[in-house]
């Protein structure tokens, strides 16, 4: 049976992969993602996001069980929005993310996600693949005290960007140019166009999910 493997601990991309009728098993990668940063420095935003998915999906394939590794794919996922020509990830505090919001505050942005998939097949990976999606956020100005209480809610403190748009960040996203699930953290069309290159049918996944 190929299981679906979701590299990321995001509750967002479980999420896509859910509703999208998908049940992955979710092993959570340790890559140090500031030492791949580093490493590539004035690298485009799109080669930092995918360079970032492709550690994590070759870390996640190491620790999955042999039982399960032996046919699988492995999906591994980064997201960063790139504003005033830097790249941005989670906050991490307080400080940090009120600083994020006022810079992006009636603004537009790109939020970027790299996506890398491995496709093993009798214990060997048979294909590897990675792309970007990219959608333009357009960010409203939320009132300070609304600020606050966003902060407050330490939601934006651990997402990409320091904001979401299927959770209390939504209500101050104006609109985005491009595909939704690529700003929660994973593309439904882009996963589905490198999962056909790789011959890998969504009617298969669905069949093969686990009951």
């Amino acid at each position: 049976m190929t299981r679906v493997v979701l590299g990321s601990a995001s509750t967002g991309r479980l999420g896509v992969l859910r509703q999208a009728g998908l049940d992955p098993l979710v092993v959570v990668s340790g890559v140090d993602e500031d030492a791949v940063i580093a490493s590539l420095a004035d690298a485009p935003p799109e080669r930092v996001v995918s360079a970032l998915a492709a550690a994590k999906a070759d870390e996640v394939l190491t620790h999955v069980p042999a039982a399960i590794a032996a046919d699988c794919v492995v999906i591994g996922c980064d997201s960063m929005l790139f504003l005033d020509g830097r790249l941005c990830g989670k906050p991490g505090d307080v400080d940090s993310a009120r600083k994020q919001w006022h810079a992006m505050s009636g603004r537009t942005a790109q939020l970027y996600s790299g996506h890398a998939v491995l496709i093993v097949r009798d214990g060997a990976v048979t294909h590897r693949l990675a792309d970007t999606g990219v959608t333009a956020v357009h960010f409203g100005s939320p009132t300070e005290a609304d600020l606050d209480a966003y902060l407050g809610s330490g939601e934006p403190l651990c997402v990409a960007g320091g904001f979401t748009i299927d959770g209390l960040g939504g209500w101050f996203v104006d609109g985005i140019d491009g595909d939704p699930s690529n700003v929660i953290g994973l593309s439904l069309p882009l996963l589905r166009r490198m999962l056909a290159s790789a011959g890998v049918s969504i009617a298969e996944l669905w069949a093969r999910r686990p009951q």
